[in-house]
């Protein structure tokens, strides 16, 4: 909306850039710094040269987006509650996170998804997965938190499993080269 007073168009005119053309080259050098060369996407592949047609998780420049995990105890048939199957993913993000010289202090965003519990009249058990999220997370030990957001889903990919969790996480430290943030 305009105004029609005088004074808001006198102000508009002193404010306003010189040229079309120097308001666009201030829009290039502002967005330069944030365009990515493709060359600097690295897709992580699954273990075990898996033909599952996902990355286990793929750095884009300093951030690694990792695919979500399920608890693997949950496959061989001795799947735990919600508490424990939060544990377990965790740790193995941790571990994936180690392969890749990164932390679960360097997790900056959560997703989770949990699915109904039986044990529970098949509603989410929130308080299992604080009870496993918070030993990883908000410690002495490892005082940093993510954004996060934790939500109930009809089911999992994986009959039985409670918890899956995804990450997104960011190398702050002093820049490695990408071979080395790769463990290769």
């Amino acid at each position: 909306m305009f105004s029609r007073n005088p004074m808001h168009s006198r102000i508009w005119k002193r404010a306003r850039p010189a040229s079309v053309p120097t308001l666009i080259v201030m829009v290039l050098v502002l967005a330069a710094p944030q365009a990515l060369p493709q060359s600097s996407v690295t897709r992580l592949p699954l273990p075990n040269n898996s033909p599952f047609p996902i990355s286990a998780g793929v750095w884009v420049g300093d951030t690694l987006y990792l695919s979500g995990m399920i608890d693997s105890s949950v496959a061989k048939g001795a799947p735990g509650d919600t508490q424990a199957q939060t544990a377990h993913v965790l740790d193995a993000i941790r571990s994936t996170l180690a392969q890749q010289h990164l932390s679960l202090g360097d997790v900056v965003l959560m997703h989770a998804f949990l699915a109904g519990d039986p044990a529970h009249g098949g509603k989410m058990d929130f308080a299992g997965f604080m009870a496993g999220y918070s030993q990883y997370f908000g410690t002495k030990d490892q005082p940093n938190k993510p954004a996060r957001s934790a939500m109930q889903v009809a089911a999992l990919a994986l009959p039985g499993a409670l918890v899956e969790i995804e990450v997104v996480a960011v190398n702050t430290h002093a820049r490695l080269p990408l071979s080395a943030q790769l463990g290769k």
